[in-house]
């Protein structure tokens, strides 16, 4: 891990070689690592020796990929690497295979055996790796303080990209289109502005539109069993008080994240003051390509 921050921290890259399904992990690996912000690159070691090794640079390491230790084509490349001075780190199950020998750092990877009945199909040893490279890239991430919007910025196109790009400002329902009515309107008269505006609840303010409280059809419902009078309560003895908000600066994915643990389908999008800008509905978000 060390060595690899030092790498990275100095201007080189991860470069990851295997041969096989040690090769597809390994360029599984080499786009996690890529994608959350560490540079990375796959080397075929066949094309390697070949011309490919131009993509090699002193600064780099080269993280080498083999179970067994002993595949000629990846060992092929190993004496290169050390002419030219890049470390190497050998990733294997066998501490005394040639892999190891020619290694400046070993990561040891023992499993007992394959999930193939022959124990011959690499099956648990690629979920290993799989599961040590994940870890590594999830490490490297915390340790280079790279951030959701460093994710985002790497990440620009589909639903990811929009959910950390996107702000709440980008996907609001202005006030001018948000249900809004003062403390001391009735149910019916709350009802009749959430019908106005074609939405399933009502913001509850004051004179400056300052969030007071929110009332939904659910909580209408609700309401409706206990008590066949309620239309004519006062909204402010109905509404629930405090509801959850958003700022319009915040990211699409914490509006997301918001609906999802709070179980809401409307967010009220406030300023500093908790004056109202607007409403996130969460019918909204699927055209945006959000959900």
């Amino acid at each position: 891990m060390q060595a690899c921050l030092e790498c990275l921290n100095g201007g080189g890259k991860l470069v990851l070689a295997g041969i096989g399904k040690s090769a597809h992990i390994g360029r599984k690996l080499s786009a996690t690592l890529a994608s959350t912000g560490s540079a990375s690159a796959f080397l075929y070691p066949v094309e390697a020796l070949h011309g490919d090794l131009g993509v090699m640079t002193t600064k780099d390491i080269l993280l080498a990929l083999s179970y067994s230790g002993e595949t000629e084509e990846l060992l092929g490349i190993l004496p290169v690497m050390r002419r030219t001075g890049v470390k190497v780190v050998g990733i294997t199950g066998v501490l005394t295979s040639r892999l190891a020998e020619w290694s400046d750092l070993i990561v040891p990877m023992p499993v007992p055996r394959e999930a193939c009945p022959f124990n011959l199909a690499p099956t648990a040893t690629t979920t290993a790796l799989l599961a040590l490279g994940d870890a590594l890239a999830m490490v490297l991430l915390e340790c280079r303080g790279f951030t959701r919007e460093d994710y985002g910025r790497l990440h620009p196109a589909g639903a990811i990209g929009r959910a950390l790009t996107l702000r709440a400002r980008d996907v609001i329902r202005p006030v001018d289109r948000t249900a809004r009515i003062l403390p001391e309107a009735t149910v019916r008269e709350a009802l009749e502005e959430m019908t106005r505006h074609r939405v399933g609840s009502v913001l509850v303010v004051d004179q400056q539109d300052g969030l007071l409280g929110i009332f939904t059809d659910g909580d209408f419902r609700r309401c409706a069993q206990q008590d066949l009078d309620i239309l004519r309560q006062p909204i402010s003895s109905v509404m629930t008080r405090n509801p959850s908000t958003i700022a319009a600066d915040s990211l699409a994915a914490e509006v997301l994240a918001l609906v999802e643990k709070k179980h809401v389908d409307d967010v009220p999008v406030v300023d500093d003051a908790n004056r109202v800008i607007g409403v996130i509905d969460i019918q909204d978000l699927p055209g945006m390509k959000l959900m």
